[in-house]
Formats: structure tokens, C-alpha cells, sequence
């Protein structure tokens, strides 16, 4: 079955990067996007940063110009590059997995990893 493993969260000073790594196992169909969100408790989660299956990419306002993210060679991994880090980037992100055809449709989520941005 389908697993979403993400990896690199932690603790980092404001102005410093971490990079996160999301690897979605047996999925078969190449037509899928990945993405990652974040969420803190009482707010909705948000996109931060996508990468379509074509390599297109989208970032939110408030990451944009600082976070990059990449598919993997096998496109089965996404990462997110993180820099000059933010108090406010402070949130557990989700990586998900989602189709770009519809069928057949589906929709996996990681369990969350914590990044922490404090002096």
C-alpha cells in the first residue's frame, strides 16, 4: 500500500535552512502531483510548495523566493528546500501526494514533521 514517509524537520535559528524530503512508495501511475502543506492547530492547513508531475511548480506568497522545491530523479520524492527561515514558517508540515487525472483519483498525506524556527 501506498506510504508517505517525510524526513527533516527539527529546530533551526531564524535566517537558517533546513530541507525536507517526502518519499511516496508504490504508486504506479505517473500522473500525480506532490506538494507540501503546513498546518498549526486552529488554522487550516495551506499549500506551501507543489510540484505537478510535468515539473511545474507552485509556491505560496509568503514562501516564495525562499523555499524551492524539486521532484526526485524517480519523481517519487519531493523535496523542500528551506531558507532564510521565518519565526512564522514554525508549523508541522504535511507532504502529500495527490492524481492529476482523476481516475483513478487519490489523495495520501504524510504523517507531518515539525520544523521549529526560534533563536
Amino acid at each position: 500500500q501506498v506510504q508517505i514517509v517525510e524526513s527533516g524537520g527539527g529546530l533551526v535559528q531564524p535566517g537558517g535552512s533546513l530541507k525536507l524530503s517526502c518519499t511516496a512508495s508504490e504508486i504506479i501511475v505517473t500522473a500525480y502531483t506532490m506538494a507540501w502543506y503546513r498546518q498549526v492547530p486552529g488554522k487550516q492547513r495551506e499549500l506551501v510548495a507543489s510540484e505537478r508531475w510535468s515539473g511545474d511548480t507552485t509556491y505560496a506568497d509568503a514562501v516564495r523566493g525562499r523555499f524551492v522545491v524539486s521532484r526526485g530523479n524517480t519523481k517519487n520524492r519531493l523535496y523542500l528546500q528551506m531558507n532564510n527561515l521565518r519565526p512564522e514558517d514554525t508549523d508541522v508540515y504535511y507532504c502529500e501526494a495527490a492524481s492529476e487525472t482523476g481516475y483513478p483519483r487519490f489523495d495520501y498525506w504524510g504523517q507531518g514533521n515539525q520544523v521549529t524556527v526560534s533563536s
